[in-house]
């Protein structure tokens, strides 16, 4: 199989994909570390000041008793998945894609799960699911979902 110079194989014989753009691999890096940050900061703030100023009477018929619950899985949990994702692109392994699309889908459902038991609603919802779906989207492109970034066939 003839390659491009700026190819990988694909899964499908006779086929390559070309390397994802420059400009989507940064936006992804962007993203991820974003996430990243604000989920520790997000984390540490809610163990450290138990919510940040956020009311006890908002946790009500909630599991938690205390904001270091979901501090604590905000911090491991979704801070995790964005420490791996990251930490895989920067190295340039293979399955950071994948690391990626499972930390975009993290942070979507964290914000999914904060709305369904807090009572109100903060601009920060919005970013958070935002930039949570952008991680998503940024992760198709790089997997090349557009018609200019893909290959039809290697010559036979």
């Amino acid at each position: 199989m003839a390659h491009h110079p700026a190819s990988i194989s694909s899964a499908v014989p006779g086929t390559v994909l070309l390397r994802p753009r420059r400009l989507w691999w940064l936006a992804l890096l962007v993203v991820g570390w974003f996430n990243l940050l604000s989920a520790l900061g997000g984390g540490i703030g809610l163990i450290a000041a138990n919510g940040m100023g956020m009311p006890m009477s908002w946790l009500a018929g909630s599991p938690f008793d205390s904001y270091v619950g979901p501090g604590v899985i905000l911090l491991i949990v979704v801070g995790g998945t964005q420490a791996l994702a990251v930490l895989l692109q920067h190295r340039r392994q293979p399955w950071y894609p994948a690391a990626a699309a499972v930390a975009g889908f993290g942070m979507v459902i964290w914000i999914y799960v904060e709305l369904i038991i807090l009572p109100g609603y903060s601009f920060l919802h919005t970013l958070y699911f935002g930039t949570g779906m952008l991680q998503l989207i940024v992760t198709l492109l790089c997997l090349g979902v557009l018609p200019a970034d893909r290959v039809a066939r290697a010559t036979r």
